[in-house]
């Protein structure tokens, strides 16, 4: 905390913090009036540390994932003033303080100084996520129930992946989206895989510069309708490139899905990927 000594009065202090959640009991990310969320809780632990704000400490977030969507790698930022740093100069480090205050399906692995320009969700590179489905040839491993969609019938995973590369690359994903008012549904989908585990679960890796709100599980809907037989190839493309969510393809269920990774460049490149983020887009980056 000797850092705080070159802060003027009055200079707000960002955290860059790293957190992950059992996304099952929870409304998503987003505060949400009379709803349990991530976002609420961790506003909690900060309002017992530091104090009421009238403001939630400027807390960004990386992605705000959808209800009952999971994360191991979630970033978000807060702002605190000199003041209110006082209050943790004794006692535990702050990532222990807050853990100490936090329920057991969220857990902070990281709460230190951010690095000079950053920002949580305008600074990112690229969000990855990951998709489980247990179809009928895959072992269904009961520990693995609240992170795993059980799928009854068998999928061809050769054919998921063939039909995710249509998809990559620097798209219009409307069809594939629930709109925003005054959002951009184009987004740079950098790779797809799918690859099925050694026991036999299927999984979908997704990455992405950022997801529109329902994009992930959109995209995993239509490749496990290739995968069932019930959807080509051609279909999937047809869908893409007519930018509307008509018949569109089930959007499969959360359980299945957590965010696993959030990319960030170099310390002395934060700054101007922020800029260039918010020109290029002015919706949430969220599943």
């Amino acid at each position: 905390m000797n850092q705080l000594a070159t802060i003027e009065v009055g200079e707000l202090i960002r955290f860059k913090a790293q957190v992950s959640y059992h996304g099952g009991n929870f409304n998503g990310w987003a505060k949400q009036p009379d709803k349990r969320t991530v976002h609420a809780e961790i506003l909690k632990a900060l309002v017992t540390v530091f104090g009421e704000t009238d403001d939630d400490f400027g807390l960004r977030v990386a992605g705000r994932t959808d209800a009952g969507v999971h994360a191991l790698a979630q970033v978000f930022h807060f702002d605190v003033t000199p003041v209110r740093m006082k209050r943790i100069e004794r006692g535990p480090d702050l990532p222990r303080r807050l853990n100490s205050l936090l329920p057991s399906d969220i857990r902070l692995f990281s709460c230190d100084f951010a690095p000079a320009g950053f920002d949580a969700r305008f600074s990112a590179l690229h969000r990855q996520y990951r998709y489980r489905v247990s179809d009928h040839d895959s072992q269904r491993n009961p520990l693995e129930a609240d992170f795993t969609l059980w799928h009854t019938r068998p999928l061809d995973a050769v054919a998921m992946q063939a039909a995710a590369l249509t998809l990559v690359g620097l798209h219009d994903f409307a069809s594939f989206c629930r709109p925003r008012d005054f959002g951009t549904t184009i987004r740079d989908l950098r790779e797809v895989r799918v690859v099925r585990t050694e026991s036999g679960v299927i999984e979908i890796w997704l990455t992405a510069d950022a997801f529109c709100h329902n994009m992930v599980r959109a995209i995993v809907g239509a490749l496990m309708a290739v995968g069932g037989g019930t959807a080509t190839i051609g279909e999937v493309g047809a869908m893409l490139a007519a930018k509307s969510r008509e018949d569109m393809f089930k959007v499969v269920a959360p359980k299945g899905l957590t965010l696993m990774q959030i990319a960030y460049p170099a310390d002395d490149q934060l700054a101007a990927q922020a800029v260039i983020t918010k020109v290029q887009r002015s919706s949430s980056d969220d599943e």
